[in-house]
C-alpha cells in the first residue's frame, strides 16, 4: 500500500480508536444499573444479529434469482443442460475466494463459533465475518444443497464480537455474547427464539450454563426473532394441514421411528468424517482446489438436473414430501442425493450449514418410513405426522441438540399437536447417537482438527483476603511512544491479556487490552510506523488499592467488564505496584 494510504488508513484507524474508547467511557461514566446495561446490550446485540440475518437471506434470494432466473433466461440457447453448469460456477466462485483468504476460508461455520468462544474468548474477525456472508450466499445460490444456519450462525457470533469490542466487553462477557448472537441467528434463521436459546447452550456453549448466560440469550434470541418477523413474516416454515399423533397404542412406531433416525445419523456422521479425511489425504493435496470443487458443482448439476429439489436449501421439497404430492421412489431418492452430496459439498470446500439438510434427510426419511408400513403392514398411517416427527428425531441426532431440534421444530410449525411422539423420537435418536458416537458430528469435526474442546465452568475464586496477598508483580509497561511492531512483539510473547502505559516520568498513563489490540494485527503492514502506544491506550483507568478486599474487586469487575486491574499505591495512584487478574 503507497504510504500516502497507509497515512490515510492509520489516521482512520487512529478515529475509530478514539471513538470506541469515547463510546466505553460515556458508558462507564452513565450511571446505569449493571443488569440494565447487560440487558440494553442483549437487545441491541439481538437487533442487530436480526437485521443481518435478515440481510443473509435476501443475499441468498437475490443470488439465486441471478443464477436461476436471470442467467437461465439470457442462456436459453444452451439448453436446459444449463442448470448443470450453474452449481459448478458456484463452486469456482467460492475456490477463488478459497485461493485469495485460505486461513479465513477455513474459519468456517458452527465449528469456528466453538472455537471462538472456547479458545479465544470470543472473538470473531470482523473480515471472517464478512467472508461467511459472502460465500454462503453463492454456495446456496447458485444450487449448493448446504443450509444457511451455520454460516448465519457465524454471522451472527462474528456480529456480537464486534460490538464487545466496540462496548469495550470483558473477554468473559465477550464470550458470553459471541455465543448469543450465534443463538439470535439460528432464532432468525427458524423463527424460533427457544430454538436460537437452546442451540447456543447445546452447540456453542457444550452445555455450560450460567443465569446470566441464560438471560442473555433469550433477550438476544426474542429480539433477532422479532425482527425477522418484521421483514420475513411469522407465517410457518412449514405448510401442512394439522393431523393427531393417533392413539397412543401407536406410540410404539415413533419408538421404532427414533431407533431408524439414530441409525440414519450415525450413518451420515460416519460418512461425513470418513470423506473429511478422505478429501484431506488423498483428493485436495494431489488436486488443484478448483478442480476438486469444479467436479463437485458437476455432480451436484447432474443431480440437480435430474431433480431440481435437490438444488439449494429445500424447504419447497419438504413442503411438498408434507402434502403428499411426490411419490415414495422420487423421495428416496432425494433423501440419498441430499446425504450424500451434503457432505461432498462442505469437505470439497463449499460454505453452508447442515441444520436444513438433516431436516430433509429427516422428512424424506419419515415419508419412506410410513409408507412402508402402509404397504408391507396394511396400516393407514398419514405420513404427514412422521414427516414432522423424523425431521425432528434427525435433526437432533446428527447434532446431538435434543432440546433445541424440539424447540425448532415445534416454532417452525407452530403446531404443538405431536409435542409427545416428537419428544420420544428425538430423545430415543440422541440417545443412541450418544451411546454410540459419543459426541455430534461438530465434536467429531472438531476432534479431527486436533480440538479437544469439553464444557465446564469457569471459576473465579474470591475470598475475603486484601489484594496485597494474591496480586502480581509481574506487569508489563509501555512508554506511550512504544511502536505499534512492539506492543505486537510483547503480545505474542506475553501471557497476559492487558497491558499498561506510563509517562517519561514513569507514571501509569493508560490501558491497553488484547482485544483491542488483535484486531491491528491483520493491518500490521499499513500501520506500522503510523501508531504509537498512546494512540490506543485508554485514559479512563480503574484500579485498586493493596488493601482492598476481593469482594470488593469483584464488583469492580463486573462493573468495569476488564480482565486485569492495576494496583496503585496508597498515596500515589499513578504509581503501580503490580496486578490483579479476574482469573
Amino acid at each position: 500500500m503507497p504510504l500516502i494510504n497507509r497515512k490515510i488508513f492509520a489516521d482512520l484507524t487512529k478515529r475509530i480508536i478514539n471513538w470506541r474508547n469515547f463510546v466505553q467511557n460515556q458508558i462507564h461514566q452513565i450511571a446505569i444499573p449493571e443488569y440494565a446495561l447487560f440487558s440494553g446490550f442483549a437487545i441491541i446485540t439481538g437487533a442487530v444479529v436480526g437485521l443481518f440475518t435478515v440481510l443473509f437471506h435476501f443475499a441468498i434470494d437475490l443470488i439465486t434469482k441471478f443464477f436461476f432466473d436471470y442467467s437461465f433466461n439470457h442462456l436459453l440457447f444452451i439448453g436446459s443442460g444449463i442448470v448443470i453448469l450453474i452449481p459448478i460456477v458456484g463452486m469456482l466462485i467460492q475456490s477463488i475466494m478459497t485461493s485469495i483468504d485460505p486461513h479465513t476460508a477455513k474459519q468456517r461455520g458452527v465449528y469456528d463459533v466453538i472455537k471462538a468462544v472456547a479458545l479465544r474468548k470470543g472473538y470473531i474477525s470482523l473480515k471472517t465475518t464478512i467472508f461467511h456472508f459472502i460465500a454462503p450466499a453463492i454456495c446456496i445460490g447458485s444450487g449448493g444443497t448446504v443450509g444457511p444456519e451455520g454460516p448465519a450462525a457465524q454471522i451472527g457470533g462474528g456480529i456480537a464480537s464486534a460490538l464487545g469490542g466496540l462496548f469495550g466487553l470483558s473477554s468473559q462477557r465477550r464470550r458470553m455474547f459471541t455465543a448469543a448472537g450465534a443463538g439470535a441467528a439460528i432464532a432468525a434463521v427458524f423463527n424460533s427464539p427457544l430454538g436460537g436459546v437452546f442451540f447456543a447452550l447445546e452447540i456453542i456453549l457444550l452445555n455450560d450454563f450460567h443465569t446470566p448466560t441464560f438471560s442473555a440469550l433469550i433477550l438476544a434470541s426474542v429480539t433477532s426473532s422479532a425482527i425477522s418477523r418484521i421483514f420475513l413474516g411469522n407465517q410457518p416454515a412449514f405448510q401442512f394441514v394439522s393431523v393427531s399423533a393417533g392413539s397412543y397404542e401407536r406410540f410404539y412406531l415413533f419408538i421404532i421411528l427414533g431407533i431408524i433416525a439414530g441409525i440414519v445419523s450415525i450413518a451420515y456422521v460416519k460418512y461425513s468424517i470418513s470423506l473429511e479425511l478422505y478429501f484431506k489425504k488423498k483428493i485436495l493435496n494431489r488436486y488443484p482446489k478448483w478442480l476438486v470443487m469444479s467436479g463437485v458443482g458437476l455432480i451436484v448439476g447432474l443431480s440437480g438436473y435430474y431433480n431440481s429439489d435437490v438444488f439449494g436449501i429445500g424447504y419447497k421439497a419438504i413442503d411438498q414430501i408434507l402434502a403428499n404430492q411426490l411419490t415414495w421412489e422420487v423421495v428416496l431418492m432425494l433423501l440419498g442425493f441430499k446425504f450424500l452430496l451434503v457432505p461432498l459439498i462442505l469437505h470439497s470446500g463449499g460454505f453452508g450449514g447442515l441444520f436444513a439438510p438433516t431436516l430433509f434427510i429427516g422428512a424424506c426419511l419419515g415419508y419412506v418410513f410410513a409408507i412402508f408400513m402402509n404397504s408391507y403392514f396394511g396400516m393407514n398411517l398419514n405420513p404427514t405426522i412422521y414427516v414432522l416427527v423424523s425431521m425432528g428425531a434427525v435433526l437432533g441426532g446428527i447434532n446431538s441438540i435434543p432440546i433445541s431440534a424440539i424447540m425448532i421444530i415445534l416454532e417452525m410449525t407452530k403446531d404443538y399437536s405431536f409435542i409427545l411422539p416428537l419428544m420420544l423420537a428425538v430423545i430415543i435418536s440422541t440417545t443412541i447417537v450418544q451411546l454410540v458416537l459419543k459426541g455430534s458430528v461438530h465434536e467429531k469435526h472438531l476432534e479431527q482438527e486436533g480440538y479437544q474442546i469439553s464444557s465446564g465452568r469457569e471459576a473465579n475464586i474470591l475470598k475475603s483476603i486484601s489484594v496485597q496477598d494474591v496480586m502480581s508483580s509481574d506487569i508489563t509497561l509501555f512508554p506511550e511512544q512504544t511502536p505499534l511492531t512492539e506492543l505486537i512483539s510483547k503480545l505474542m510473547e506475553s501471557p497476559h491479556t492487558t497491558f499498561f502505559t506510563v509517562d517519561k516520568n514513569g507514571k501509569l498513563s493508560g490501558m491497553i487490552t488484547e482485544s483491542e489490540l488483535r484486531p491491528l494485527i491483520s493491518e500490521y503492514e499499513n500501520l506500522r510506523g503510523m501508531i504509537v502506544a498512546s494512540d490506543i491506550a485508554k485514559k479512563d483507568i480503574t484500579f485498586v488499592y493493596p488493601s482492598e478486599n476481593l469482594d470488593d474487586v469483584l464488583n469492580k469487575f463486573e462493573r468495569k467488564n476488564v480482565e486485569e486491574f492495576p494496583v496503585v499505591s496508597e498515596s500515589d495512584a499513578t504509581t503501580i505496584l503490580g496486578t490483579i487478574s479476574r482469573q
